[in-house]
């Protein structure tokens, strides 16, 4: 176990490139299965989630081979379809194998997965859908067995639009025989960017960017090279941090589509921050921060929802920000139950933030922060407090750093170029 030691104040200024997007590589890396031919995968973010990706391929036997941020993936050498438990409860990922492997290689067997505990994430939906598609699936309380009775396309219809049930669905839809339509699936830009891969390995697959996915499936895929979308939750993070501090951001936003960073502007321009990008370039900060009141001055509301509403990845970062802005403002999470218990450390920091229930808070800012003692409950909650702990004074002690070790690359050393005050120990 590890810890973050930072000393506050100082404001966080430079110039930053966010890496590959964390929550398409995981996708990604498990598409490479549904093909024995060689997979490129480029400017993959070097973080603790994908190493454990990695590690379950190659429990399958398929050889993986890292090259700073290039990853290849070769699943010719494939000998087994059964994931090791322990490396499936690491991460949220692993579930993401189910359908390819079974679509592909007639069979799989993992445990349930792990990730983040902010709430009951449901598996319901990749269950039903793969179901619908012809896999057999038997779930236990500690095994899940699917089998490939009689793969076809058809037409599904997901419950809730869930990221990874829609990619799943995805993967095991391009090798089904026949035409499979996918209504309310998700339409976030890591999933595209996987639809972007499958079409570049030789699946046909219509619709991407939308809730409608038209696939005709095909007999076979063949290896490609494809270089991960940069990652719009760690931009917004470290856009946080610069502003919250005082500090000044000069951001590569190349690779970025014009509306994806729209949305993530989204909850920042609500705190009154200036968000538009030149050439390539978005600057952000010193900003004034204010909260921009609805009409008559009516308390406003930022929320979060699936995509192109608000990211609920961003939403604990969003309410640190928050508390450096002058107004009130309340925040409503609606994705996970247990986003929002990470804003008791707040508290204990000097924060003016009332919890009115698992779901809703009201911040009312500006805030001094002090610096303190913290743990970090989940990836996104954890690199919340390191933001507030880099604009806070004094020190401050983060607890269980491995945490936001897997969805950050080298947080600590990128940090730093910026003029952060922070030491692992």
């Amino acid at each position: 176990m590890s810890r973050l030691i930072i000393h506050g104040g100082r404001p966080l200024s430079g110039s930053f490139t966010p890496t590959g997007n964390k929550n398409a590589a995981l996708p990604m890396l498990a598409a490479c299965v549904l093909t024995d031919q060689p997979v490129v995968l480029r400017n993959v973010p070097d973080i603790k989630d994908v190493q454990v990706m990695c590690a379950l391929l190659a429990a399958l036997g398929v050889t993986v081979t890292r090259r700073g941020r290039t990853i290849t993936v070769d699943a010719s050498g494939l000998q087994t379809t059964r994931l090791p438990s322990d490396l499936c409860g690491q991460v949220r990922g692993s579930i993401l194998l189910a359908g390819p492997l079974t679509a592909r290689h007639g069979q799989a067997e993992l445990a349930p997965p792990g990730g983040d505990v902010i709430g009951r994430r449901r598996i319901d939906t990749h269950f039903a859908g793969l179901r619908e598609l012809g896999l057999a699936i038997h779930a236990g309380t500690r095994t899940f067995r699917l089998r490939r009775k009689r793969l076809r396309g058809a037409p599904v219809l997901l419950d809730e639009a869930s990221v990874t049930a829609t990619e799943n669905l995805m993967m095991a839809a391009v090798l089904a025989p026949g035409r499979t339509t996918l209504f309310n699936a998700a339409c976030e830009p890591h999933v595209h960017d996987l639809g972007r891969l499958l079409i570049k390995m030789g699946a046909h697959i219509e619709g991407l960017g939308t809730n409608r996915l038209l696939i005709r499936g095909v007999k076979g895929l063949r290896g490609a090279t494809h270089r991960l979308q940069p990652d719009h939750v760690e931009l917004g993070s470290f856009a946080a941090a610069a502003i919250a501090t005082g500090g000044r951001l000069r951001i590569n936003v190349g690779g970025i589509a014009p509306e994806t960073l729209q949305v993530t502007g989204r909850p920042f321009t609500k705190l009154g921050v200036r968000w538009q990008a030149r050439r390539g370039i978005l600057t952000v900060g010193p900003s004034e921060l204010a909260v921009c009141s609805d009409l008559g001055q009516a308390i406003p509301k930022i929320e979060d929802g699936p995509w192109p509403a608000i990211p609920s990845d961003l939403m604990s970062v969003a309410i640190v920000l928050a508390t450096q802005a002058k107004g009130t403002m309340l925040f409503f999470e609606k994705m996970f139950e247990s986003r929002m218990y990470f804003v008791d450390a707040l508290i204990s920091m000097g924060a003016r933030i009332v919890q009115c229930d698992p779901h809703r808070v009201v911040v009312s800012g500006p805030g001094m922060l002090r610096g303190t003692h913290l743990a970090t409950p989940d990836i996104r909650a954890g690199m919340a407090l390191l933001v507030a702990a880099c604009c806070a004074r004094g020190k401050s002690v983060i607890e269980n750093a491995e945490m936001i070790d897997r969805g950050y690359e080298a947080i600590e050393t990128r940090l730093q170029s910026l003029g952060a005050d922070i030491q692992r120990a």
